[in-house]
């Protein structure tokens, strides 16, 4: 690694916001003139600030992904994962896609009665509240803060359909509410699995729970009869795309019900951020591995169409379309995850339900 790369996490620099009119440079000489020998001049502390949305359930509009609605407790996440196409988001807030979207950290502390009162909406129907569509809800703040184990109490309390991403394992402390929304056939977890080999771990997500850990949350979780996925996403060429056999073995052996993948894509700020990490961790892939991103999407390291921008196209997405339907096939065959129960919510609101 180069002298200049910082340790813990994954974007390696702030790029420029593209709402703001004024564009913040270092200069060098400054810094030289300011910081002792020895010193850093990246402060890479966490900072957490608490905020108070109007609104805690979010509408989800694109038809790629698999959810209605979501649930974030938190805005930015300490994980750093480097591809994460969310980091975009923190740019509505003031900050940077990059380094700030690991370090500043929007807290939502009204998250849990901002959700209780959007259940005691009258119109509101069970549909599958997914926790963690944008942010992941059992990032580092979760222990401390322990917003997502508030908002899963009123998920039980309501007996909604939950869902649940995360590449924690922190999610193993809340298997008192998880048990009982399972007993109910109200929970679904995706654990996403990225990599088999720690040191890739490591420098594409490095504020995580390792492998061998997110391997035995998928098992405990299972155990529990908590129905599980696994997400190995994203597929970056020649990074991790040679594991998907390897993966699906695994966690077809600890109990997984069935997995998906999305080939990666470098959506507005995150194509700056993401060249310039893979110059530097891997110097080596990284020409190849971006022009193979780029055959993935049309000669661009992005694709905004829907359809298209989250498998991919070309001969690379095709091979990839194969691997994982001859891993399907191979380790998870019969396996299937059920759909979730809404009776229980309708019920609870209107007791006249269960009369038909």
């Amino acid at each position: 690694m180069p002298n200049n790369y910082i340790k813990g996490r994954g974007a390696q620099q702030n790029v420029h916001n593209k709402f703001e009119k004024l564009q913040h440079t270092t200069d060098a000489e400054f810094l030289e003139y300011c910081f002792k020998e020895g010193e850093e001049a990246n402060d890479v502390k966490t900072r957490f600030q608490d905020v108070f949305p109007k609104t805690i359930v979010n509408k989800v509009t694109s038809p790629d992904v698999a959810m209605e609605y979501s649930l974030n407790p938190y805005q930015g996440c300490e994980h750093g994962c480097i591809y994460c196409y969310v980091r975009n988001s923190h740019e509505y807030w003031g900050y940077s896609a990059g380094l700030d979207f690991e370090k500043q950290i929007l807290v939502k502390k009204n998250a849990p009665q901002l959700l209780e009162q959007k259940f005691q909406q009258k119109k509101w129907e069970p549909t599958a509240i997914v926790f963690s569509g944008n942010t992941d809800c059992y990032q580092p703040a979760e222990k401390k803060y322990q917003l997502t184990r508030e908002c899963l109490k009123v998920m039980l309390k309501y007996k909604h359909p939950t869902g649940i991403i995360t590449k924690n394992s922190l999610v193993l402390r809340d298997l008192d509410i998880l048990r009982e929304l399972a007993k109910l056939n109200c929970i679904r977890v995706s654990i996403s699995i990225t990599s088999l080999e720690e040191e890739t771990r490591r420098i594409l997500e490095p504020r995580t729970a390792t492998i061998k850990q997110r391997l035995k949350t998928v098992e405990k979780l299972t155990a529990e009869g908590i129905p599980v996925n696994v997400m190995v996403a994203p597929i970056i060429p020649f990074i991790n795309s040679h594991e998907i056999l390897p993966i699906v073995k695994a966690v077809s052996e600890v109990g997984a019900y069935s997995v998906g993948y999305t080939i990666v894509r470098l959506n507005g700020a995150i194509a700056e951020i993401f060249k310039d990490w893979i110059e530097k961790t891997l110097p080596d892939k990284a020409e190849r591995v971006l022009h193979q991103i780029e055959a993935c999407h049309g000669g661009n390291l992005n694709d905004n169409r829907f359809g298209t921008r989250m498998k991919g196209e070309g001969e690379f997405s095709k091979q990839i379309v194969q691997q994982f339907r001859i891993a399907k096939r191979k380790y998870l065959k019969n396996r299937k995850i059920p759909e979730m129960d809404t009776s229980h919510y309708l019920q609870l609101k209107n007791p006249q339900y269960k009369l038909f």
